[in-house]
């Protein structure tokens, strides 16, 4: 069992930046590829970014390639995904999520997800 605990959400203005984080507790945690998605109102789950559990490959959608950036701390047990150029249509409830296969995860197909925490970008 791996649990996840997401936080750093916040309001923030259109341009501006935030950082998230995840921590990973439980057997094997650091172990698991990991990587967060996100749920705007009206709109389907979206895929967001990718880290392989080593940190040596990362994935990122389109949308937010160049702004995003995600990293772990192994040590820690912990993932990060800095924000940067934030949009109003970044707005969303972020999740974090955990697999035992990379290339489930741009398709959702995760074995743990975290609580989510609230992004919200006024413009």
């Amino acid at each position: 069992q791996v649990q996840l605990v997401a936080s750093g959400g916040g309001l923030v203005q259109a341009g501006g930046s935030l950082r998230l984080s995840c921590a990973a507790s439980g057997r094997a945690a650091s172990s698991y590829h990991m990587g967060w998605f996100r749920l705007a109102p009206g709109k389907e789950r979206e895929f967001v970014a990718a880290i392989s559990w080593r940190g040596g490959t990362t994935d990122y959608a389109d949308s937010v390639k160049g702004r995003f950036t995600i990293s772990r701390d192994n040590a820690e047990n912990t993932m990060s995904l800095q924000m940067n150029s934030l949009k109003a249509e970044d707005t969303a409830i972020y999740y974090c999520a955990a697999t035992r296969f990379f290339t489930n995860l741009r398709a959702g197909a995760v074995d743990y997800w975290g609580q989510g925490t609230q992004v919200t970008v006024s413009s």
